[in-house]
């Protein structure tokens, strides 16, 4: 995160932060097929994010290292408390929450692309 925030600073971007179930949660796993794999998006998250996934998985072929690990679970401390997942964040480059997203946006990729970036648009 702390990569993120500086690149995000430097070249003038926002942050989205994903927490995800890679292997286990059924809606994490078409938020990253259907929306962050999706053209739309990644266009403009090139141009306008830095993308962070603070992923959880819990098959044991897939665990993370104890050092990512330790990193993700800092993180959701600090941003998800609840456990929630999907649980989507738009954040300032300062770590400023600006948007949440809880659970599954149930929305086409090129509306949730748009809500991002109107987003961003006006936090400039």
């Amino acid at each position: 995160m702390q990569e993120a925030q500086q690149v995000a600073k430097k070249e003038h971007r926002h942050i989205l932060l994903n927490f995800s179930g890679s292997d286990w949660c059924g809606p994490c796993i078409l938020l990253r097929k259907e929306i962050f794999d999706d053209t739309a998006f990644s266009k403009m998250a090139d141009s306008a994010l830095v993308l962070v996934n603070a992923d959880f998985p819990r098959m044991k072929k897939k665990q993370l290292s104890k050092e990512q690990q330790q990193l993700n679970d800092r993180l959701a401390d600090q941003y998800n408390p609840q456990g929630k997942f999907p649980l989507t964040l738009l954040l300032t480059a300062d770590g400023k929450v600006l948007k949440l997203w809880d659970g599954y946006p149930a929305i086409k990729p090129s509306a949730f692309s748009s809500q991002v970036k109107a987003i961003i648009d006006a936090d400039r």
